[in-house]
C-alpha cells in the first residue's frame, strides 16, 4: 500500500515535497549574468590559447579564432531563443529534452556535465602552479584541495554572494587586459607575427598550411569555451525572457574584443615563437620589452590569478546547476538535486562535483581531462543547434520571447562549425575519441539500464514535455 506522503509520478515515485526541496532562488539580473558569462571564459585570455600559434602559426590561429568567434556568436544568438522559450536550469539538457526526448536531453546534458565538472580540475592545477611560483615548496595536492574547498564553500553558502564575487574578479581580470593592451600597443611589431618557421612547401603566413588552421581550432575555442553555460542560471534570473539574451549577447561581444586584442598584441609584442610555448603569455610578452623586473609584469601576474579564479569559481557554479537539473528530473541520482534549506543552493551537486574535481586534479592527466571536457562541450553545441531547428519545425507556435535573427542560417552556421570543431579535436588528439567514448558509454549504460525508468514527471523539463505532448494529442 502506498504511503500517504508519497505520490507516483511518471515511472517512479517521489515525496510530496520533492520539488519544494529543489527550488532555487531568483536574484540575477543582466549585470550579474554578464559577469558570469565573461567570468566563465576570461582565464582563456591569460593562458592556453597561445599554444595554437605552435599548431597553426599566428595567422592559422587567427583564422581559427575568427571561425570559432562566428560559431560562438551564432550559437549565443540561438541559445538566447532557446533559453527564453525553455527557461529552466538544465540549459542544453532542457533544450534537447524538449526537442528530442529523454535520450536527446540526456546525451546533451552529460556533455555539459563532463565539461563543467572536469574543467575546474584543469584550472585548479593552473592556480596551484601560479601559487607555487609565488610560494614555492607547497605540495600541489594541498593547494588544489584548499582552492576547491574555499570555492565550494562560497558556492554552497550563497548564490548571490558567489555571483557578486564573480563579477568583481571578472572586472579585475578585464582591467588586467586593458593594462596589458596599454603597455603592449606602443611596442607592437607586425613582423613578430611571422616568426614561426614554415614546414616544407608552406609560407610564413600559414607555416603548416590549411591543416594548421584545423589544428588551431581547439585553441580558438579556448577564447570562448563555457559561455554557453549561462542558461544554467535561468531559474535564478529575475526575468529570463529579458535578462538571458542581454547576458549572452553582451558577454560574447566582450569576449570577442578581448580575444583579438590579446591575440594580436601578445604575439606582436612578445613574438609568435616565444608565445607559442609560453606558460604565461601576457606577462612574458611585456617582459620581452620592459624586462621581467618591471612593476607591470608583476601586477599582470597577480591579476592573471584573478582571471583563473573567475573561471574556476564560475564553472563550479555552473557545474552545480548542470548536475542539479539532470538529477532533479531523475536522469542522475535524485539525491544530487537537494538544495540547502537556508541558502537555496544545490549544495549536494556542488560538493559531489567538487570531490570529483579534486580527485581528477590530483591523479588525472590534465591533457585527457581537457580533451574530454571540450569534446563534451562540442557535443552539447551540436545538440543545442539541432534542438533549435527541430523545435521551429515541430513547435512553431512555442512562445519565444526572443527570436534568433537570421533563422535558419544562424543556427545552421553554428551547427556546421561545431561539427568542424568536433573533428578538429579528433585531428589534434585522436585518443580523445577513446577516452570520451568510454566515459559516455558508462553514462549511457546507467541511463539505459536504470535512470530512464525512474524519471520524475513533475520536474519542470519533464512536465513541460508531457504537457506539450498532451496538447498536441488534443489538437
Amino acid at each position: 500500500m502506498q504511503e500517504p506522503n508519497v505520490k507516483v509520478v511518471g515511472q517512479t515515485a517521489c515525496e510530496a515535497d520533492y520539488l519544494e526541496k529543489r527550488q532555487l532562488k531568483r536574484f540575477a539580473g543582466p549585470l550579474l549574468l554578464w559577469g558570469l558569462g565573461v567570468g566563465y571564459v576570461i582565464s582563456g585570455d591569460y593562458f592556453g590559447w597561445n599554444f595554437g600559434i605552435g599548431a597553426g602559426g599566428f595567422w592559422g590561429l587567427f583564422v581559427a579564432t575568427i571561425l570559432m568567434g562566428i560559431m560562438y556568436t551564432t550559437m549565443c544568438l540561438t541559445i538566447s531563443e532557446l533559453a527564453t522559450a525553455i527557461p529552466f536550469t538544465g540549459g542544453a539538457y532542457a533544450f534537447a529534452r524538449k526537442a528530442m526526448g529523454p535520450w536527446g536531453g540526456y546525451l546533451a546534458g552529460i556533455g555539459v556535465v563532463l565539461e563543467y565538472v572536469l574543467a575546474p580540475a584543469v584550472i585548479a592545477n593552473g592556480i596551484a602552479g601560479y601559487i607555487t611560483f609565488i610560494f614555492p615548496g607547497l605540495p600541489k595536492w594541498v593547494l588544489v584541495t584548499g582552492v576547491f574547498i574555499i570555492f565550494l564553500a562560497m558556492n554552497t553558502f550563497g548564490a548571490k554572494t558567489t555571483l557578486n564575487f564573480e563579477l568583481a574578479v571578472t572586472v579585475t581580470a578585464l582591467i588586467g587586459l586593458v593594462i596589458f593592451a596599454v603597455f603592449a600597443f606602443p611596442h607592437f611589431d607586425a613582423t613578430k607575427l611571422l616568426e614561426i618557421a614554415p614546414a616544407a612547401g608552406n609560407t610564413r603566413a600559414l607555416p603548416f598550411g590549411l591543416l594548421g588552421i584545423w589544428a588551431a581550432i581547439p585553441y580558438g575555442i579556448w577564447f570562448y569555451l563555457a559561455i554557453e553555460g549561462l542558461p544554467l542560471v535561468s531559474e535564478e534570473c529575475n526575468d529570463p525572457a529579458k535578462d538571458m539574451p542581454k547576458g549572452l549577447i553582451t558577454s560574447i561581444i566582450t569576449l570577442l574584443i578581448a580575444a583579438f586584442t590579446v591575440l594580436f598584441l601578445a604575439a606582436g609584442t612578445g613574438g609568435a615563437k616565444a608565445m607559442s610555448v609560453s606558460g604565461s603569455p601576457l606577462p612574458e610578452a611585456l617582459g620581452a620589452v620592459y624586462g621581467n623586473a618591471h612593476w607591470v609584469i608583476k601586477l599582470l601576474g597577480i591579476i592573471g590569478l584573478a582571471g583563473l579564479i573567475a573561471s574556476f569559481n564560475g564553472i563550479i557554479f555552473g557545474a552545480g546547476r548542470a548536475v542539479f537539473a539532470l538529477s532533479r528530473a531523475g536522469y542522475l541520482p535524485r539525491f544530487l538535486s537537494i538544495v540547502h534549506p537556508r541558502f537555496r543552493t544545490p549544495y549536494v551537486a556542488i560538493l559531489v562535483g567538487g570531490v570529483i574535481g579534486i580527485t581528477s586534479a590530483i591523479i588525472g592527466n590534465g591533457d585527457i581531462l581537457i580533451q574530454i571536457a571540450v569534446f563534451g562541450a562540442v557535443i552539447s553545441y551540436i545538440m543545442m543547434m539541432l534542438s533549435a531547428l527541430v523545435l521551429r519545425v515541430r513547435e512553431p507556435k512555442l512562445h519565444r520571447p526572443y527570436k534568433v535573427p537570421g533563422y535558419p542560417l544562424t543556427p545552421v552556421i553554428a551547427l556546421i562549425l561545431a561539427i568542424v570543431a568536433l573533428f578538429a579535436g579528433f585531428f589534434y588528439a585522436p585518443k580523445v575519441i577513446l577516452w570520451t567514448a568510454l566515459v559516455y558509454l558508462l553514462f549511457v549504460m546507467y541511463f539505459w539500464l536504470y535512470s530512464r525508468h525512474h524519471l520524475v514527471a513533475k520536474a519542470p523539463e519533464e512536465e513541460f514535455a508531457i504537457l506539450a505532448k498532451a496538447e498536441e494529442e488534443l489538437n
